[in-house]
């Protein structure tokens, strides 16, 4: 490292080096590794489970700008896992809410904050100057743009996904020699193969642990440091605390990274998460309003929440509670010649049961689309 180099690295904060002095005293890292972390430009899909604690410990570390990208607001059901919020920001935008307290983690850092979603028309323009992407998404189009974005930039992607209690992580980057996202998912699940979190539940420390895994490749990759996740992946069940690690292969025919690729610009595609229903098949807040205003005789009002979703918000006008979970084996109490309505909290499993009425014989099923989380009253 040069003497100008020091100087500015020094330079750096009012502590100057002291900050990471644990970080200069390890072998192979010195001033200069931490000079390629001050230095470094990281975008960060996502400000939720998997951002928050990537971000705490990036910005812990000394890097030296992180640009956020996330379009949601804090809700009381992210304090029990993505702990760069408290109760105070219930509200306010993810984004400004992180970048603030990245400054008060370290006062040097350059947080921007971009209250938007990821989206073609402005992914090339967030990425480009970004040393690595950091993929914290929790929804396949999002993830789909994040490695084609990185691919065309050849810049490396460390992704992050978690369920339940499962998480895994790698770091997709066909310019070290690994593959891409693609390389192992062509294209989108089935609609309806894949609950979202929202629905599936996640243990509140597993992004966590993810999370870090993805912090500690980042700081890998901008510093050169030791041996990157490339054509690796870590799995781990935190029910067991089983650590697996998978091999990855490259695929010479990927449409994103492959000997003669067809992606060459990002664009959004088209994912649903709940299995596609007829239109005949579905009910709007207004029309299921109406429809208890004046209920047809042997209304059913099928619920197909889990039970702890009752007890934080019970909903009287339910005249059957079967979770989804239960649902197939419970068919035969569902009465017959009724005209059901089926509801969960955000559509998901309701859409998913009304072909499983359907095939049972009911003729008059309907689902609540939009679920009960934004029912009006």
């Amino acid at each position: 490292m040069t003497p100008d180099n020091q100087s500015s690295a020094a330079a750096e904060s009012g502590d100057g080096l002291r900050r990471f002095a644990r970080h200069l005293s390890l072998p192979e890292f010195g001033a200069e590794a931490q000079e390629k972390l001050r230095r470094a430009t990281v975008l960060c899909i996502g400000a939720g489970g998997l951002g928050s604690p990537v971000m705490m410990y990036l910005a812990a570390a000394g890097v030296g700008a992180i640009r956020i990208v996330d379009d949601d607001t804090v809700d009381l059901t992210n304090l029990q896992r993505q702990l760069l919020f408290t109760d105070a920001d219930i509200g306010r935008p993810k984004a400004e809410a992180a970048a603030e307290k990245l400054r008060t983690i370290y006062p040097d850092i350059r947080a921007e904050a971009h209250r938007t979603r990821f989206l073609a028309d402005n992914a090339m323009a967030l990425a480009t100057g970004c040393d690595l992407i950091i993929d914290g998404s929790d929804n396949f189009p999002t993830r789909y743009l994040s490695n084609d974005t990185a691919v065309l930039l050849r810049i490396p992607n460390v992704y992050g996904s978690i369920f339940r209690y499962e998480g895994q992580a790698t770091v997709f980057a066909p310019g070290l020699g690994g593959p891409c996202y693609r390389c192992l998912f062509p294209s989108p699940p089935a609609p309806g193969s894949v609950p979202s979190c929202a629905e599936g539940g996640v243990l509140g420390v597993l992004p966590g642990l993810v999370g870090m895994i993805q912090a500690t490749e980042a700081i890998k990759l901008l510093t050169g440091i030791g041996q990157p996740l490339t054509g690796r992946m870590i799995y781990v069940d935190t029910r067991t605390m089983e650590f697996r690690e998978l091999r990855l292969r490259r695929d010479p025919h990927c449409p994103a990274c492959g000997e003669n690729p067809t992606i060459t610009a990002p664009a959004d595609i088209e994912f649903n998460c709940a299995l596609p229903v007829k239109s005949e098949h579905a009910i709007s807040h207004a029309e299921f309003q109406k429809l208890l205003a004046a209920p047809p005789q042997g209304l059913c009002v099928l619920d197909v929440r889990e039970k702890w979703e009752h007890l934080l918000s019970p909903w009287p006008a339910a005249t059957h509670v079967i979770p989804f979970a239960e649902l197939a084996a419970r068919l035969d109490e569902v009465p017959r010649g009724a005209d059901i309505v089926v509801a969960c909290t955000i559509g998901e499993r309701s859409a998913a049961a009304v072909p499983m009425l359907l095939e049972h014989g009911h003729s008059s099923v309907r689902h609540l689309k939009d679920g009960l989380r934004d029912l009006p009253g």
